[in-house]
């Protein structure tokens, strides 16, 4: 399994820890640094994902558990939260160009609570797609000290590109633009660049053709 780059300086420093405490203490020095290293490979695990091409969609920009879903005339928001067990990379949720990036600081309440998204540490990305702009809000938590964004102003994002990760436990919401619907509940299990969380009006007018072919074909 591919580790993200972030993790190298805390597997090296277990590895000194290890090696420094294994000497006069045997298993008893290293034992815990393996473990440790072990939960830090686990936690930055960088699978390879396939993502779907069907037009018009729009897919998790994380692992974990959907916490909110709101539509409104200016658009929708899907909270994702990731706890330390999720795979923590982030990933471009449609095709696009950035054309926004805010780094906010702020305070590290925990990431299920509804004030962590206007509150909390948190880094912004606006995405320009052919049909609107995206906003994806990596939100840090108690646990989450640290937000890596990879992409900025100008990047071009292939749909479940790799775009930033969240260190140790975190939210990310996904900022939709009017004319596109969510498809998730409050509770789904979603993955990161493979989960469909929303489509827009090119998805449901391509889903509707295929109804009514195959409705024509029986």
């Amino acid at each position: 399994m591919p580790l993200a780059v972030q993790s190298m300086p805390y597997l090296a420093g277990l590895a000194i820890a290890g090696l420094v405490l294994g000497f006069p203490f045997g298993a008893w020095g290293w034992g815990p640094c393996a473990l440790a290293a072990a939960f830090v490979a686990f936690f930055f695990r960088d699978p390879e994902r396939v993502t779907p091409t069907d037009p018009g969609i729009v897919v998790s920009p994380a692992d974990g558990r959907v916490t909110a879903v709101e539509t409104g005339p200016s658009g929708g928001r899907v909270s994702i939260f990731l706890s330390v067990f999720n795979c923590h990379i982030n990933r471009s949720p449609v095709d696009g160009e950035v054309i926004a990036a805010t780094h906010t600081p702020g305070r590290f309440r925990p990431a299920w609570d509804p004030r962590a998204g206007g509150e909390n540490e948190r880094n912004h990305l606006v995405i320009r797609a052919a049909d609107g702009e995206y906003g994806v809000t990596q939100v840090a938590g108690i646990l989450a000290r640290r937000i890596v964004c990879t992409r900025r102003p100008g990047s071009l994002l292939r749909r479940g590109e790799r775009i930033g990760l969240i260190q140790f436990g975190s939210r990310t919401d996904l900022h939709l633009p009017p004319g596109v619907d969510p498809v998730v509940r409050p509770g789904d299990r979603v993955r990161g660049a493979t989960s469909v969380l929303a489509r827009s009006a090119v998805a449901r007018a391509a889903a509707a053709g295929e109804r009514t072919a195959a409705g024509g074909g029986a």
